[in-house]
């Protein structure tokens, strides 16, 4: 069995999305190390590698910098405090435990020290999110990707947007949209399997809900107006926050903020959604988004309203209702409540098909298997790369 280290900004135990689905399904054919950022404390004196088993993935470990700072930061990959002490002690681990020419994995451009320190036979980027465009971005962060783009073997883009900014700088660049574990949700399209969970058990019917990381990204003055126009829906947004703060949130009687569920709890909150949210604003941060979130909506069959996500439009303007004013999404919200999914469920189960999380990652390691291959055979077909989707693997 080869061995793979991932290079993440994102933790394992966080939500539960790409990195999580992907990995633990090329678990089945490799060693994983997954690598989180650095951790900053107070209340050790010397530099260590924390090691665990990832929860919920077999054959995958997770690996961070424990790092002693007498006043807490944040910390991320490249940061000159830690990486020299990273890579050190990241590289004693991998001798220790008989790492031999792994493939590289990274989802952040922050991580290229690692591809300089990390002895490797094959760089793949995967990339999921337009990173320079969240807040808080290292201005850095550009340069770094483009360099890392034009350096790897290949390189995965989560949406359609991401493939067409990413591939002029490498011809290996494929399009492999976030998936769905169809299976997972469409249990949620019977809400009698699963009883209405405790802490929205109160609230009252109609639900528009959403479930997600709630953060910058939010169009939370749209969740404002949607409330304010009709105080008998409910509004229920589910997740954690990052960036924003409570202070930050908009206020209303019928709007809910549970807090984050796990990917194991979110088919029991879902099937009792009586219309499904993907309520982002458009700004840097949304011009490449591809909401995994959307597929499994759609799984559970739920009637779906969505701002004007330029990836939800292009792929999935058929069966997703777009609202491109607060009005109109309002409006689209009213026609949803009365919704017969009868009329859409053969064109969503169609779309579903296309984006399993098993097909995208049996396609990946295809690619990969193929960079492996000496001579001609390494050079991937950049016919496959622009058309967009990898087909022909």
């Amino acid at each position: 069995m080869s061995d793979l280290i991932c290079i993440s900004h994102l933790r394992w135990d966080f939500v539960w999305q790409r990195p999580q689905h992907l990995l633990s399904r090329m678990a089945r054919h490799y060693r994983i190390l997954f690598v989180e950022e650095p951790i900053t404390t107070s209340k050790e004196s010397k530099p260590r590698l924390e090691t665990f088993p990832a929860k919920g993935a077999a054959n995958i470990t997770v690996a961070r910098l424990i790092f002693p700072l007498d006043k807490e930061r944040w910390v991320g990959h490249g940061d000159a405090l830690t990486q020299e002490t990273y890579s050190r002690l990241l590289n004693d681990y991998l001798k220790a435990q008989g790492y031999k020419d792994p493939l590289l994995w990274l989802y952040t451009p922050m991580a290229s020290p690692f591809t300089e320190t990390i002895q490797h036979k094959l760089l793949i980027c995967d990339v999921m999110d337009q990173l320079s465009a969240f807040k808080g971005a290292p201005a850095e962060l550009i340069e770094k990707e483009r360099r890392i783009l034009r350096h790897a073997d290949i390189v995965f883009t989560g949406g359609v947007s991401l493939y067409r900014s990413k591939v002029p700088f490498n011809a290996n660049t494929y399009l492999f949209p976030s998936g769905v574990e169809i299976e997972h949700f469409a249990r949620a399209t019977d809400r009698s399997v699963f009883p209405i969970p405790e802490d929205i058990a109160n609230v009252p019917r109609p639900i528009l809900g959403y479930y997600g990381v709630i953060d910058e990204r939010m169009d939370l003055e749209l969740i404002a107006q949607i409330a304010q126009a009709h105080p008998e829906w409910s509004i229920v947004m589910l997740g954690p926050l990052a960036k924003i703060g409570y202070e930050d949130l908009p206020q209303a009687p019928n709007i809910y903020f549970p807090g984050m569920k796990s990917y194991e709890q979110l088919p029991s909150y879902l099937a009792h959604f009586d219309v499904a949210l993907v309520p982002f604003a458009r700004n840097e941060a949304t011009k490449y988004l591809s909401p995994t979130k959307t597929l499994e909506y759609m799984a559970a069959h739920k009637p779906i309203v969505s701002t004007p996500i330029n990836d939800v439009v292009e792929s999935f303007g058929e069966v997703v209702r777009i609202g491109y004013s607060p009005e109109e999404f309002i409006q689209h919200l009213e026609a949803a409540l009365a919704d017969n999914p009868d009329g859409r469920r053969a064109k969503e189960d169609e779309l579903l098909k296309l984006y399993t999380w098993d097909s995208l990652a049996n396609r990946m390691k295809r690619l990969i298997d193929r960079c492996h291959r000496p001579a001609a055979a390494k050079a991937v077909s950049s016919k496959t790369a622009t058309t967009g989707v990898e087909a022909s693997v």
